[in-house]
């Protein structure tokens, strides 16, 4: 009898049992609000090996693309055939620090007397009595990973922290096909699943803090344009194809809307919080450049910023600001998800398992720190750029990327035999030059050489597990002075705590947001020379 494997743990299998079931055996969470009969379409595994030994499709999981099944649906047909499967629902390691930035409090809803008061600055609506505290949620919606933070809206305290898989995977690793997807015969889904996923999380909340979802009225919610679009329910179709812009885009610029920001009711959205609750969406700068973009400003300051920065958000789509708070330029870099868990054979987010930390010695042994401190099971982000950079300083492999011993491969990890490939490494060649491209091109186009700024900033979960110096010396970031370089964290979900602990703020990121000039990348006659240069591993060259 073949195994089923859940989380490196082996189980026995036997006929007609349902995923669910092994998941259910090991005490591992999988979201559900339908009593298992397929309905919610929440319970989204991946199976990573032994599809054929499982039962066919059902029409419930007809919304499902490549080897993503129900785990409700999915039962085992074929005991003599090894099945590996993954939750979606992976808890990634959630970054707590980064930067803070103090403000004074004016959230949309404030206490007033013995009521709970909605003022947007223009009218005051009494809502509901006051229940002891008055709670919102500012939510990055990531293309990878959603975080979420529990604001106390009198104090400005975050009182619980919450990071989730993005459950959208089925629909593509990226933002286009996503938005094909959505432009097919399940339009909605990807939606669905996002609100379903974060009315299940803030279930989690209000036990872990015994509180009520009645005493949570606000939702600000940041993310790429096609994360936002998407989670608000709007067509997104406009941004996969040229000019990139979102339908709210355009009727800004068509003088039909004063702001890119978006405002609804939770109830209209399907969020499980109070009946009169708003939910929020940060402002777009412009094209694939989002409300994430907006508040990793807000977080730095920027309105108030005089010496020239460089802001580098790494993820799926790296996003690059460069200037101060007269003049500002951005870009978006379709970087894909090479280094947060994709596209690289034994490539995965920040998991326990994951390798995050590689040193060689110039025999090529390796010494590796592991997340968790299990044995390995993959390697994620942090863990790939070292052991480029590695390969690199022990000229084990060249600035092309060919290994110097002709090999096909290089064994990182002796336990479970983990290897990078040439094909790894030309997937993580181009992920690199996309962001090479945009830090490149954007400061061509600002005018100022690299000496003369005064940071680089490094935002986003995965950046702040980075060696900024190795990251520096295979060209994944501006080849400036080390000392220069800050990390920030995860900066786009202090911008979105900030939105929604101060209206005032919000206008400010609003009008400037507006004023941003974006850089088209692929509109650069020397687009193709750059990504050439970018796909080497080596420092950038002086721009």
């Amino acid at each position: 009898m073949s195994p089923v494997i859940l989380n490196s743990q082996i189980l026995e299998a036997s006929e007609n049992d349902s995923l669910f079931d092994f998941a259910d055996s090991l005490s591992v969470r999988v979201p559900t609000s339908c009593g298992r009969t397929g309905e919610c379409h929440e319970c989204i595994v991946e199976v990573r090996r032994g599809g054929e030994a499982l039962t066919p499709p059902t029409d419930e999981e007809k919304f499902l693309r490549g080897n993503y099944r129900l785990a409700c649906q999915a039962c085992v047909s074929d005991t003599e055939v090894d099945i590996e499967f993954a939750v979606l629902r992976r808890q990634p390691r959630i970054l707590t620090t980064g930067t803070k930035r103090d403000i004074e409090l004016r959230p949309a809803y404030q206490r007033s007397g013995d009521d709970v008061v909605y003022d947007d600055g223009e009218k005051s609506v009494v809502v509901d009595q006051y229940r002891g505290a008055i709670y919102g949620i500012a939510a990055d919606l990531g293309t990878t990973t959603v975080v979420l933070n529990l604001v106390n809206l009198e104090s400005g305290e975050t009182e619980y922290t919450a990071s989730f898989e993005n459950p959208q995977r089925f629909g593509g690793s990226d933002v286009m096909n996503r938005i094909v997807y959505d432009g097919g015969p399940d339009a909605g889904e990807l939606r669905s699943v996002m609100v379903s996923s974060i009315n299940f999380e803030i279930g989690e909340m209000v036990r872990a803090n015994k509180i009520r979802r009645r005493q949570i009225f606000e939702i600000v919610a940041v993310g790429n344009t096609t994360m936002r679009d998407l989670f608000f329910g709007l067509d997104v179709q406009s941004i996969g194809t040229r000019p990139y812009k979102s339908l709210v885009e355009n009727d800004f610029r068509d003088k039909k809307i004063p702001t890119t920001a978006l405002t609804t009711n939770a109830s209209d959205l399907g969020l499980r919080i109070h009946n009169n609750a708003t939910v929020y969406g940060g402002p777009l700068v412009s094209s694939h450049l989002g409300a994430d973009t907006a508040a990793d400003l807000l977080a730095l300051g920027i309105e108030d910023q005089e010496e020239p920065v460089i802001l580098v958000d790494v993820g799926t789509n790296t996003e690059v600001v460069v200037g101060n708070r007269d003049r500002l330029l951005a870009a978006s870099c379709p970087a894909g998800p090479a280094f947060e868990g994709g596209e690289v054979t034994y490539g995965m987010p920040g998991y326990d398992g994951a390798v995050e930390r590689v040193k060689l010695a110039v025999n090529g042994e390796v010494s590796a720190t592991v997340i968790g401190e299990i044995d390995p099971i993959g390697i994620c982000g942090s863990g790939l750029i070292d052991l480029l950079a590695e390969l690199r300083r022990t000229d084990l492999m060249d600035e092309l990327g060919k290994f110097r011993d002709g090999s096909s491969q290089f064994e990182f990890a002796s336990t479970n035999n983990l290897t990078l490939s040439r094909a790894d490494v030309s997937a993580l060649a181009q992920a690199k030059a996309a962001n090479y491209c945009g830090q490149a091109i954007v400061l061509r186009e600002f005018g100022l050489p690299l000496d003369q700024f005064d940071k680089l900033y490094l935002a986003g979960g995965f950046a702040n597990y980075v060696d900024e110096s190795n990251a520096i010396d295979i060209g994944f970031v501006a080849n400036i002075p080390i000392e220069k370089v800050e990390k920030v964290g995860n900066a786009s979900l202090e911008g979105a705590a900030i939105m929604l602990l101060s209206t005032a703020k919000r206008a400010e990121i609003e009008k400037l947001t507006a004023t941003i000039e974006h850089v088209e990348l692929e509109t650069a006659p020397d687009f193709f020379d750059f990504f050439v240069e970018g796909c080497m591993f080596k420092p950038m060259e002086s721009i």
